[in-house]
This record gives structure tokens, sequence and C-alpha cells, in this order.
């Protein structure tokens, strides 16, 4: 018969890991987080750590990874919720601002946090950011396409183009309220976006 505290099977293990850390690194950053700290807080030994990931680097890759996956699966349940193209995009971005201004810490954009850092460091990192940052610009073109085709949405230039603009101005915008610890440049984002959409007051 299994015993009831029988070990974890490998994925949990290696899930809870990235679980642990995620929060770490939105606090401190991924260069100032140490190993044991993160070893302490999994509760888990070093030589266990070392046998789900290679190394510190691959390690961030993972948690690069696991976050991708988590926020893209959000971003697809929002684009695919009932009504028009407009109104799916409205709650996406809405869903940002909230995430942006709440009071959890785990509601933070990792990108913002980790991007500038990273990207000098580790190519397997930067590379991650840019499949992940992709997916969202690709979801973005693919429901102002959309909202073109049901006619919800009246973006002037190639949708593509579009949703790379969009995205880069918020996450500009999420930064400088990270910097400035104001949610101005998260409303300016919100209005802008409207503007560019063309989205009602009511969208």
């Amino acid at each position: 018969m299994t015993a009831m505290n029988a070990t974890p099977a490998t994925a949990d293990v290696r899930q809870h890991i990235l679980d642990v850390a995620h929060p770490l690194l939105l606090r401190k950053g991924f260069t100032a987080v140490g190993l044991a700290e993160i070893l302490s807080a999994a509760q888990v030994p070093k030589g266990s750590f070392y046998h789900y990931f290679g190394s510190k680097e691959a390690f961030g890759e993972a948690v690069l990874e696991a976050y991708f996956a988590d926020y893209l699966g959000r971003m697809d349940e929002l684009l695919a919720q009932p009504g028009t193209a407009a109104q799916r995009v409205s709650a996406y971005f809405h869903d940002w601002l909230d995430s942006q201004t709440g009071d959890e810490a785990q509601s933070r954009c990792l990108v913002v946090k980790l991007g500038a850092e990273v990207c000098d460091l580790s190519e397997s990192m930067r590379a991650a950011l840019a499949r992940g940052t992709r997916g969202i610009t690709d979801r973005l073109a693919r429901c102002i396409e959309a909202g073109r085709a049901d006619g919800s949405l009246a973006a002037p230039r190639d949708a593509a183009q579009v949703g790379a603009e969009l995205y880069q101005n918020w996450l500009g915008a999420s930064l400088l309220a990270k910097i400035t610890r104001d949610r101005t440049p998260l409303d300016t984002a919100m209005a802008s976006t409207r503007q560019l959409l063309g989205l009602v007051a009511t969208a």
C-alpha cells in the first residue's frame, strides 16, 4: 500500500519550485534571488533542484515559460468570451489594468520585472521572453482582425502592427506605473487603446 506521505511526482515537485520562486522573482528580480533562498522557500534539497533544472539559467527559462503558459491561457479565456471582438479585447485590457493596480504581488507583470535584466544575462531567457510576448501580440492581432470582420473595431492599420503597438504601449505604461507608483500611465494607455481601436465608451 502506498504511504500517505509518498514523494510527489517529478512534475509536481518541479512545478512547486516554479510556483514558490515566482513571487520571489517578482519582488527581487532574477539576479538578487539566490538558489539557497529558492531551495529554502520550496523546502527541497540542492540535489533535487539540479535534478529538475540543469542551472539557474535553465531554471529562469522554465519560470518564464510557466509564466507565459498561465498568462496566455488567461488571455485565451478572455478573448474567447461571448460578444463582439471589441468587447473581448476591451475585457483583456481591463484585466491588465486590474492586475497592475491590485495589491497582490503575484498580479504584477514578470516581463516588466525581468525583461531588461535577463536579456543581457541569458540568451535562452531572452528567447523565452521573445516567444511569450510574440504569443501575446499574435493573439491581439487575431482579435483585431476579428473585430474588423464583425464591424466592432475600426483600427486603421494592419492588425499585426496594431497588436504590437498596443502591447508596447501597455508594457511601457506598466513600467512607468511601477516607477511612479501611480496608475495614471495605465489609464492613459487605456484611453489611447480606445482611440487606436475606435472603441466606444461602453465597449
